[in-house]
């Protein structure tokens, strides 16, 4: 083995990476100082606002901080809406007057701040999301004020503030179960609409994927339609409740299309058919006139068709209304909804391409089968008030109506 050195690196200096050394947190600290600021200002928003511009305040570090001292006047303490111990102003949202106009201020000043600051609208998110799971924790007047800036920044569109982070967090079973939900929504309602309009309200439901879901609101043991319309009512939301009737009844309409789409399609006996129809207008209390509606739809929507085969089509509708005519029959009990189904035909064969010269046979067949009666295709021909199509198909039925009026002149 040679006995020789190795050679060393001695003398040589090795450099050593810096590394980042993180600053402690402080959110104590920040809180102090904006509390400071608003303290130094009175409370004026103008005065905080250019004075926090100013600041070299660390917002992208204590953003949620940020928010607590706007709504509660300080930092709150861990899983709590209690100020935590520092410094602390008087002028919160939560401190002000349960007032619209109060409170007004407040959602403009955040909206210059996140127009300035665009990256604080999550740590704006976070802690609304917070305060409103912890409904509970607030005062009953705390929870109206809660409310009212949450309509307002709605209705101020607060940077782009979504639906989904406000409402979302709201359905947590024991809030809900309170009725702690239900009175801050109705609040949310009632201060929305003073500026908005009904269509703006849904769309913020749609937007939050809840217009269909009203009754999450609700306790379980409360969770129905009359009850929903009782509160709302009595609430002076009336415009609310008629929305929500009107999807309610969508909902049945689509419950029992449904319904005999699939018993007309496994070609289920008519009788059978007729008693489901009877059983859902028995308990959705649906009117006649939108029955005699569907059941058209239901039969047409079950006829096999052959492309652009006009006579394969006419006949395939044909064989549908004859073997069907015992459903019509037994919904289309007066002159007013025989009428009904005519003018539904009319819209339809005006609307559907393949139908468009089917219709004096289709009205032919419905008499033949005793679906329509006689006067019920005479007052249509000559008072029909349905302009879709109607001077093409009374034209196209005039040899029809002549033959009836001929026949009647014989009787």
């Amino acid at each position: 083995m040679s006995s020789k050195e190795k050679p060393t690196l001695g003398g040589t200096r090795i450099k050593t990476r810096k590394r980042n050394i993180a600053a402690p947190l402080d959110p104590a600290a920040f809180s102090d100082a904006v509390v400071q600021i608003y303290l130094d200002n009175a409370g004026d928003l103008e005065l905080v606002a250019k004075s926090l511009e100013s600041s070299d305040l660390n917002f992208s570090r204590y953003g949620d901080t940020f928010f607590e001292v706007i709504f509660r006047g300080a930092r709150t303490q861990p899983g709590t809406t209690k100020p935590d111990e520092g410094e602390r102003h008087p002028y919160g949202v939560i401190d002000c007057e349960a007032k619209r106009e109060v409170i007004l201020p407040s959602v403009i000043y955040l909206q210059k701040i996140l127009r300035r600051r665009p990256f604080l609208i999550k740590n704006l998110e976070n802690v609304m999301q917070r305060f409103l799971q912890s409904l509970e924790l607030f005062e009953e007047d705390e929870r109206k004020k809660l409310a009212i800036f949450t309509a307002l920044a709605f209705s101020q569109k607060l940077s782009c503030l979504t639906p989904e982070t406000v409402l979302h967090p709201l359905l947590k079973d024991n809030l809900v179960a309170k009725g702690l939900v239900l009175s801050f929504i109705t609040d949310f309602f009632r201060e929305y609409l003073v500026d908005n309009s009904l269509d703006d309200l849904i769309s913020i439901l749609k937007r939050g994927k809840m217009e269909d879901n009203l009754l999450e609101f609700f306790p379980s043991t409360k969770r129905t339609p009359e009850a929903l319309s009782e509160h709302f009512k009595k609430e002076g939301l009336v415009p609310l409740v008629e929305y929500s009737e009107k999807k309610i009844f969508e909902v049945k309409l689509k419950e029992m299309k449904s319904a005999l789409t699939t018993q007309i399609a496994e070609e289920v006996d008519v009788s059978e058919v007729i008693e489901t129809a009877k059983q859902h207008v028995k308990d959705a209390k649906l009117p006649d006139v939108e029955v005699v509606r569907i059941l058209w739809d239901v039969m047409m929507d079950a006829v096999q068709w052959s492309g652009k085969n006009q006579q394969q089509n006419a006949n395939s509708v044909l064989r549908q209304v004859k073997a069907w005519a015992e459903l019509m029959n037994a919904f289309c009990t007066t002159g007013k909804l025989e009428l009904e189904l005519m003018y539904k035909v009319q819209v339809q064969c005006y609307e559907d391409a393949k139908l468009m010269k089917l219709f004096p046979e289709i009205i032919k067949s419905l008499y033949d089968q005793d679906v329509v009666a006689e006067d019920t295709i005479l007052h249509w021909f000559r008072k029909g008030t349905n302009l879709k199509g109607r001077q093409s198909f009374v034209k196209a039925l005039e040899p029809f109506v002549k033959w009836l009026e001929e026949a009647e002149e014989e009787e």
